[in-house]
């Protein structure tokens, strides 16, 4: 070990604690621990690693003598301290939390089951993640059949995660390792970090779970979760839900989830569409109150449609299937609820057609409002 050099006591000591991890990690049961790097082990937060080290694999090295070891370029008695360090921390991973590569099979997507909330990923510390805390998060996804979810599904907020990779499944990372998915191009660490938060967020939740051949569990965040129980229950019910209901039931769960997911520009965009503090505004009135130009209005509108395509992907179907029988119904009833902002809702959140230009009723709205007194209230689309 150079340059510093450890007194004869010293290097008695450091001889000793190498040759007890030998002939712990020589065990049988440490087979799997052996193909690994060295690397494996090590965590972002580690100082003074012996990079000389780290790539090469545990039965590589305990198969080479203390001699050999000491006398390795770049490496001195500090970083053979980290050395011993890195075989500990591998002796105390048990053997059966090691996921094998065999296990990390590509997913197939997940059809139906009971729902379960998502975590919302508190606990998440990236500077505690290793090669083998990377690998176990790994196993989880494909032990469960979620390879095929996209990273978006369940972020704990959008907002932390890049757009590009909202719909990225999760088997483009199940099968890299840490060292592999920051090498690839465009994945700095804050993409790396999101990245990281979703699997971590799913093995935190799906770990402990068994494996039921005739069973499967369905992830989805949890206040998509409410709405789309609500929506099944409210086709599946006689007559028509109240306005007060519509609003608690189906507009509040899903604007608190945009607001989980978008900046507080266009959570505000989203309250004044759906006259939350005051009549429902049309794209006219909020580009003028928010100082933009219709054309970045509707873009950021189409940011909130981008949310619950990833969000709820299948409430698109729902939502207008509850919609057609709420307009068939408020047409035959004598006391029909108030529709209005629920119809705007379902604009706002899943509209007919990529925003940008104005449509038919846009165009109205717009017109009246050209001809109509300053003091008047303009119609909305």
């Amino acid at each position: 070990m150079h340059p510093e050099k450890p007194g004869a006591l010293e290097e008695v000591e450091v001889v000793s604690r190498l040759n007890s991890l030998r002939e712990v990690l020589r065990g049988e049961q440490y087979a799997d621990h052996l193909r690994k790097p060295l690397a494996f082990w090590a965590l972002p937060t580690d100082r003074r690693l012996p990079l000389a080290f780290l790539g090469r694999k545990l039965e590589d090295l305990l198969n080479t003598p203390f001699r050999e070891l000491a006398i390795t370029p770049g490496i001195g008695q500090k970083k053979m301290g980290s050395f011993l360090m890195l075989l500990a921390r591998a002796a105390s991973t048990d053997p059966c939390e090691l996921p094998t590569e065999e296990s990390l099979v590509r997913a197939i997507p997940l059809t139906s089951g009971p729902a379960v909330a998502a975590s919302n990923g508190d606990g998440f510390d990236i500077a505690s993640v290793s090669e083998v805390v990377w690998s176990q998060w790994r196993a989880t996804v494909a032990k469960h059949n979620l390879g095929d979810e996209p990273l978006g599904r369940f972020a704990p907020s959008l907002r932390n995660m890049t757009r590009v990779i909202w719909s990225a499944p999760l088997s483009a990372y199940v099968n890299r390792t840490l060292a592999e998915m920051r090498s690839m191009k465009t994945h700095g660490e804050k993409r790396v970090r999101a990245i990281l938060e979703v699997f971590h967020t799913v093995h935190t939740m799906m770990a402990s779970m068994g494996v039921q051949e005739h069973l499967v569990v369905r992830i989805m965040p949890r206040r998509i979760d409410q709405v789309e129980r609500w929506v099944g229950e409210a086709l599946q019910t006689p007559g028509m839900p109240t306005t007060e209901e519509l609003a608690k039931c189906f507009i509040e769960p899903l604007l608190d989830q945009v607001r989980i997911d978008v900046n507080q520009q266009i959570a505000a965009l989203a309250e004044d569409r759906l006259g939350i503090s005051g009549p429902i505004s049309s794209v006219r009135q909020v580009a003028r109150a928010m100082g933009l130009t219709r054309a970045r209005v509707y873009q950021l509108l189409n940011e909130i449609n981008d949310v619950m395509i990833v969000r709820w992907p299948m409430g698109r179907h729902q939502v207008y299937e509850l919609r057609e029988k709420l307009q068939t119904g408020a047409a035959q009833a004598q006391n029909p609820p108030e529709l209005r902002q629920f119809l705007a809702a379902v604009e706002l959140f899943y509209p007919g057609a990529r925003r940008g230009a104005a449509g038919p009723l846009e165009q109205i709205s717009e017109r009246f409002e050209a001809n109509a007194p300053r003091a008047a209230v303009a119609v909305t689309n």
